[in-house]
């Protein structure tokens, strides 16, 4: 029997324990999948070794600083700055990403459109995987956040109608909208969103956030994070067992 789980902080709206136990009945596997709800990384050697587990995954707040406690990264996750999964093998915390290819398997039958630039709503370990992947396609990338700090970096206060038309694809990957908080939304120029658009949340609870239900009441197609994470699940499993 192994034991794995997630490490993170708000955990109650993780999907991640009830997938996982549902593909250990199907795979007719004894192994856990427990989460631990942090809100810093301080000890987290010892409470990991305490609890016994294999390997984990890591959701928000700690995708990157999680990084200093890795004795090995691998080149993707090295290059997006960012891990979601580790595996403990020999004493050795291994850290990759499985956030990019389950991004970008997840969006890619909306890819024929050809989308010039993108906008990533969100500064955090989930945007760099995003990031990552637009970039490799080809899409000019733009992050939009409170504090803007790099000369891609845009603030809300920067974003009006008319600008807004210039990214036809927008990426949500902040938690604002995640349950119970489901009335919380970036505050965008949604008058400025049309059926050309394409608005990605990589929140999965609820199916439909606010930021969502405002794109789609314009015309612009959506979709969630759940296949993503569907993916990038499946992705950590086979990486915990390479």
């Amino acid at each position: 029997m192994n034991h794995w789980g997630l490490i993170g902080h708000p955990l109650s709206h993780s999907f991640s324990p009830a997938y996982f136990r549902a593909k250990f009945r199907e795979l007719n596997i004894e192994d856990t999948y427990d989460l631990l709800d942090i809100d810093n990384l301080a000890g987290i050697k010892s409470k990991i070794t305490d609890l016994g587990w294999n390997g984990f995954n890591v959701t928000i707040p700690h995708k990157s600083s999680i990084l200093p406690f890795l004795d090995i990264i691998t080149p993707i996750a090295q290059n997006i700055g960012a891990v979601n999964a580790v595996r403990i093998s020999d004493g050795k915390w291994i850290g990759t990403n499985t956030d990019a290819p389950g991004f970008e398997k997840s969006i890619l039958p909306f890819l024929e459109n050809n989308f010039p630039r993108a906008l990533i709503i969100g500064t955090g370990g989930a945007s760099k995987a995003v990031e990552f992947v637009l970039k490799d396609k080809g899409i000019e990338t733009w992050f939009l956040s409170r504090q803007p700090s790099h000369k891609n970096h845009l603030g809300y206060h920067q974003l009006d109608e008319v600008s807004l038309q210039h990214f036809p694809l927008i990426i949500q990957t902040t938690p604002l909208g995640t349950f119970p908080n489901i009335e919380e939304c970036p505050p965008l120029p949604y008058q400025g969103i049309h059926e050309h658009h394409l608005l990605v949340d990589l929140i999965y609870n609820p199916e439909e956030t606010k930021f969502l239900a405002a794109g789609k009441l314009r015309g612009a197609r959506v979709q969630n994070g759940r296949r993503m994470l569907e993916i990038q699940a499946d992705l950590s499993w086979e990486f915990w067992h390479q």
